[in-house]
């Protein structure tokens, strides 16, 4: 198959961007640095082709006023894996009545044919078969997005309850899939995706690189959602209310950082950083998406940063290296204006 999903670290390696800087003007010294607003750091992503979606925010705190970038902040777009943030928080919302790593730690899920998904780095199919825990599946799910731990992990908690928490938490625009084997089927044009085999899958997903039948950005099966709906959930959930316990919010945050996203893009050095990226490659759509969070100087900053484009081609490196360079930007820029201000 071809480059249907690719991880943030992984677009940077191939694309030979290192995580010790994006462009000229990230190596600027501090002192070199013009100055900019926000009109300035949204003008970054101009040249870029597509759709945009973007939302940065830090709340006001501490006497320090606070800000806000926005564009087309509430236009639904393709985000990919980055949805899998909703049910990393519904598995550990259903656990926290217990010990939740003890639980998570010891509840064993099956890795077998039955969960199998293509992109799947980690857990290898179908060369991995066994018992995995539940924190395994969900740490890899986030650190590497692998789509075998997301389906065990979603096949687990359910997919209704985790859009069940997605319309809690007053998210309108939000959309998950029934798994990622049945998401892959489906934009290849498979009538049974709910119910389809892991051979069936293979077969399907080997025709992508001459294009798909039906959009990855579709109402059916599918990872959506907007700039202000991924800010909403990470500025909430970063800061614990979503959850009951102090535990579940460890947790929560603990494999947040995990994610390849934060060393691919990179984010900023000097903060604590949390994010889920997402990103898909067919011939005709593409996506990468960065939405998360950072904590430096006793301040929070909440980003959602997506792409869709639609490029004919099965890759397009050169936007997304384009993409990634300027998020680096954008991020750095804010944190810099924030520490100044």
């Amino acid at each position: 198959m071809g480059a249907t999903r690719r991880s943030f670290l992984e677009a940077a390696v191939s694309m030979g961007v290192t995580p010790l800087g994006l462009s000229a003007m990230t190596m600027m010294p501090r002192a070199a640095w013009p100055a900019v607003d926000s009109n300035d750091i949204v003008g970054l992503f101009d040249d870029l082709p597509g759709d945009k979606g973007i939302k940065i925010f830090a709340p006001a705190v501490s006497g320090k006023p606070q800000f806000l970038l926005e564009l087309n902040s509430s236009k639904r777009l393709f985000v990919g894996s980055a949805i899998k943030t909703f049910i990393l928080a519904e598995a550990l919302r259903q656990a926290e009545a217990t010990n939740l790593v003890q639980t998570i730690t010891e509840t064993q899920l099956p890795l077998d044919a039955s969960v199998w998904s293509v992109s799947s780095d980690v857990f290898n199919p179908p060369n991995v078969i066994g018992m995995v825990s539940e924190r395994t599946a969900l740490e890899a799910m986030i650190s590497h997005s692998d789509n075998t731990a997301t389906d065990m992990s979603l096949k687990l908690v359910g997919p209704d309850n985790v859009r069940k928490f997605i319309a809690s938490a007053g998210l309108k625009n939000t959309l998950i899939p029934d798994s990622t084997r049945a998401l892959f089927a489906y934009i290849g044009g498979a009538k049974n995706y709910k119910t389809i085999t892991w051979e069936e899958l293979l077969i399907v997903v080997s025709t992508f690189s001459s294009g798909v039948v039906n959009s990855p950005f579709n109402t059916v099966e599918t990872m959506a959602s907007t700039a202000d709906e991924m800010v909403s959930h990470y500025s909430r959930a970063l800061q614990g209310r979503f959850f009951r316990r102090s535990e579940t919010l460890n947790e929560f945050r603990r494999i947040h950082t995990m994610a390849d996203a934060i060393w691919g893009v990179p984010l900023p050095l000097g903060v604590s950083a949390f994010a889920k990226g997402g990103s898909i490659d067919v011939p005709g759509f593409h996506c990468l998406s960065i939405p998360g969070g950072m904590f430096f100087e006793d301040r929070w900053l909440f980003f959602a940063i997506t792409l869709n484009w639609y490029a004919p081609e099965e890759q397009d490196p050169k936007t997304a290296a384009a993409f990634i360079a300027t998020v680096r930007q954008a991020l750095t820029l804010v944190k810099e204006l924030l520490q100044t201000c």
